[in-house]
């Protein structure tokens, strides 16, 4: 394993954006491991499909082809709830782990983001971050997203969808959303984009030095 830096957290927290700032600053590629669950989704929705049918988004995400990521369906209000419902299958969390697994190997690193990567899928990565704000914060930022793509949707609404994605979340019986052990947890409720990807760079930097020390 090269220099994976694992950034997990709830919706709208600001991990994303700070992934793709790591990315770019070490020249690192980039996984929104989410959109692995929203593409499942929205296939099953697609086809026909119904998301309480846990065989129809096994065999979804066992079709899955990454070009599907870039699509613009995937980063919808209903893609994220579809990707809430699928992710409690642990078949489909099963299937997509060797996707995430493949791409954690990657050298001279990775970065990934989501919810369990610093637990289950790179729980031995040198750099782990657990990025959060408070709901209201979140809800407001995935607000501003979701109505600057052109969806009509209420703030109250948004509010009441990541508190359900939460519990739903913190609920589910295989990899619950939670920080790592070894996590470095950074709350941006307060925080400019610029000010938490600062702090996100100085968690990096340090954990990097530890690493570069103790491979020697």
């Amino acid at each position: 394993m090269g220099f994976v830096i694992a950034v997990d957290g709830p919706a709208a927290s600001g991990k994303g954006t700070i992934a793709v700032k790591l990315g770019a600053l070490y020249g690192f590629p980039v996984l929104d491991t989410g959109l692995l669950y929203r593409a499942v989704g929205v296939k099953v929705l697609e086809s026909g499909g119904d998301l309480g049918d846990e065989a129809a988004a096994v065999a979804a995400a066992k079709a899955l082809d990454p070009q599907e990521l870039e699509r613009p369906e995937v980063r919808t209000r209903a893609a994220g709830e579809a990707a809430s419902r699928v992710a409690i299958y642990t078949p489909v969390r099963q299937v997509l782990r060797d996707f995430q697994l493949a791409f954690a190997a990657q050298e001279p690193g990775a970065v990934l983001d989501g919810r369990d990567i610093g637990t289950v899928i790179a729980p031995r990565a040198p750099a782990k971050l657990y990025v959060t704000a408070s709901p209201e914060v979140r809800a407001e930022r995935r607000w501003k997203q979701l109505t600057g793509q052109g969806e009509t949707v209420a703030y109250e609404d948004i509010l009441a969808d990541i508190r359900i994605r939460d519990e739903r979340d913190g609920a589910r019986a295989e990899s619950p959303m939670r920080p790592a052990d070894d996590a470095v947890l950074l709350d941006t409720t307060e925080m400019s984009i610029d000010a938490a990807f600062d702090a996100a760079r100085r968690i990096v930097e340090a954990a990097r030095s530890r690493w570069e020390t103790a491979k020697g």
